[in-house]
């Protein structure tokens, strides 16, 4: 059996159920679901003078932590996430490796100071899980503006994206037997 292991980071009250994510990722990649402790201290990845988490840190313990069982590893984190060079991201992925991580943060309308909107956060989440995950499968970034693979800098971005794959991502998706 073919896993895909979700592991929480840190996630709250009112986090999108991992089973219910877990299930949408399914259809997608015919990888089954599993949730496991994180195995690791996420704090390690904390950076107090940006007040967030370092995705590639994190990834880093992803992989380290990850089960000899899994095929993929994707780190679900109720956090604000960066890289070095830039000011937030919704995610980060290994390509073409096992592991990928994404923040519903900045996916939760209520940061932006809008009503909440448990729908919008959990497409968004899926979307944005479906674009790491990708990355992992050997996908870069795709040009085709609706298409889940395309690049998005903004959360109006995911919200203009499918959460699946253009045709020619779909042909260049390498899937491990």
């Amino acid at each position: 059996m073919a896993y895909l292991d979700l592991v929480p980071i840190h996630l709250s009250d009112g986090h999108i159920p991992l089973d219910r994510l877990g299930y949408s990722l399914e259809k997608t990649f015919k990888l089954r679901p599993r949730i496991r402790p994180a195995g690791f201290d996420p704090d390690t990845a904390w950076n107090p003078d940006r007040n967030q988490y370092n995705s590639s840190l994190l990834l880093a313990l992803l992989l380290e932590s990850a089960s000899h069982d899994a095929r993929r590893v994707l780190g679900v984190a109720g956090v604000d996430l960066f890289i070095p060079i830039l000011t937030f991201v919704f995610g980060e992925a290994q390509v073409n490796g096992p592991v990928a991580i994404v923040s519903e943060h900045r996916l939760d309308p209520e940061v932006y100071g809008l009503e909440a909107n448990h729908e919008q956060k959990y497409r968004r989440l899926v979307t944005e899980s479906v674009h790491e995950l990708g990355h992992t499968f050997g996908l870069l970034h795709c040009l085709q503006p609706g298409c889940v693979m395309h690049a998005s800098n903004y959360v109006e971005e995911i919200d203009l994206k499918r959460s699946t794959f253009c045709t020619n991502c779909q042909a260049g998706l390498r899937v491990l037997p």
